[in-house]
């Protein structure tokens, strides 16, 4: 599967501020967003303000950047939570906050989601007892999300665990850090998604 492979601060540069793509790192003096206030590249320090076209673009490159995923599955995602009842922008990022990797992130397991991802592909974790390996697997309401039993005892998980049991958990999850495992108790609403989007635009761009 096709992937970015380039220099994660240079994404979070692009978009004018953190997405916190790179865990701890984002919060300390290393921060290249703190260093370097301006887009990447030759001119990234005159860039004019972007038209309304530019902004639903950087809109719709932000939630990309901030959930890791690429174009075509990102469009897919869109047409998804088009076909789906009640307001499409939060339909989209409810699809993308269900995704397998984004919830082991929420449960505090991984710095970055990009961690957390890793995390699931080397096959880590269990939905409803079952081994998933894929990232973006589709959570849904009342599942199981636990660390195999096998993956507990490595010194790795148990201070996972132990960085898990300090974080401040979604609402839409319980969390047992102690077990290793989170149910998802009810689908994120609007307001459990903390990341500043305008999901809107998202649409308005889709829409043209």
């Amino acid at each position: 599967m096709a992937r970015y492979t380039g220099a994660v601060c240079r994404l979070c540069r692009r978009e004018g501020m953190k997405l916190y793509l790179k865990g701890d790192r984002c919060y300390s003096d290393k921060c290249s967003v703190g260093r370097r206030a301006y887009a990447p590249g030759q001119h990234g320090m005159s860039r004019k303000k972007p038209s309304g076209y530019g902004m639903q673009l950087r809109e719709k490159q932000k939630v990309k950047r901030v959930y890791g995923i690429l174009e075509n599955q990102f469009a897919l995602y869109f047409e998804e939570a088009a076909r789906q009842k009640g307001v499409t922008g939060e339909n989209l990022l409810r699809l993308l906050e269900l995704r397998l990797d984004n919830v082991v992130y929420r449960m505090g397991y991984g710095d970055s989601r990009k961690e957390a991802r890793q995390l699931v592909r080397h096959g880590h974790f269990t939905v409803n007892g079952k081994k998933v390996d894929i990232p973006s697997y589709q959570v849904k309401l009342n599942d199981l999300i636990a660390v195999k039993e096998g993956s507990k005892k490595s010194e790795k998980f148990k201070a996972l665990a132990e960085d898990a049991a300090v974080k401040t958990m979604p609402q839409w999850l319980t969390v047992n850090a102690e077990m290793g495992e989170a149910r998802v108790v009810a689908l994120p609403a609007r307001e459990d998604i903390d990341i500043p989007i305008e999901e809107h635009l998202i649409v308005e761009l889709y829409s043209r």
